[in-house]
């Protein structure tokens, strides 16, 4: 006498799942689908498990022939404001900030090193600061008499990036864009894009109306 033993299709299915994750088991529920979102999974982790502390630009340094002239360049061009040093700095220099970035200003000893300040290329070395009122601006170098480039470029979505490039006193060069335009892609899987939020700024004591607020 043979007996039959029915299996119903919700128990085959049970049993065919264990057996395919048996330890050591390889089967067909091991795809190549399955490994790159693993692989995909363990490169993340290692992203977060090496992430740098970094939060946002500080400042930028600039070496110069005369820290006077280049405050006043600063303070009246760009619209920086002249801040307080730390007495522990013996050396001539001033520090500025405006826009959640500073700029030092550190007085040179030897010329040499500094760019000619007649030289304007917009393929060399600059700082770039983004801008909501390109005609307001390019008005304030006019209106200062400011030698500068002016150029536009378009990128294949037809954004339009507007942008001014003009040397400081001593020859570094500094761009003013609406680069807000272009919307940036990641070029590549690796990396993680932060972007700073608040508490990236300095501790800043403003003065409104006669009262200091710590920001």
């Amino acid at each position: 006498h043979n007996q039959t033993t029915s299996i119903t299709p919700k128990l085959a299915s049970f049993h065919l799942f264990h057996f395919l994750h048996r330890p050591g088991q390889r089967g067909i529920m091991d795809t190549k689908g399955k490994e790159n979102h693993n692989e995909y999974g363990n490169q993340k982790r290692r992203e977060e498990e090496h992430e740098l502390p970094l939060m946002a630009l500080n400042h930028v340094s600039r070496l110069c022939r005369s820290v006077e002239d280049s405050v006043a360049f600063y303070t009246r061009v760009l619209g920086f404001v002249k801040i307080e040093r730390p007495e522990a700095l013996d050396f001539d220099g001033a520090w500025l900030f405006n826009y959640g970035v500073g700029i030092h200003l550190v007085q040179s000893r030897d010329e040499e090193r500094l760019p000619r300040a007649d030289h304007l290329d917009p393929m060399d070395n600059h700082i770039s600061f983004q801008c909501e009122d390109m005609e307001a601006m390019e008005q304030k170098l006019k209106d200062l008499e400011i030698e500068y480039m002016k150029r536009s470029l378009q990128d294949e979505n037809g954004a339009t990036i507007d942008q001014l490039f003009f040397n400081d006193p001593d020859g570094f060069m500094i761009e003013i864009c609406n680069c807000e335009n272009l919307k940036l892609v990641r070029a590549g899987s690796l990396g993680r894009i932060k972007l700073p939020f608040e508490r990236h700024n300095p501790p800043v004591e403003l003065e409104e109306d006669g009262v200091a607020n710590h920001n």
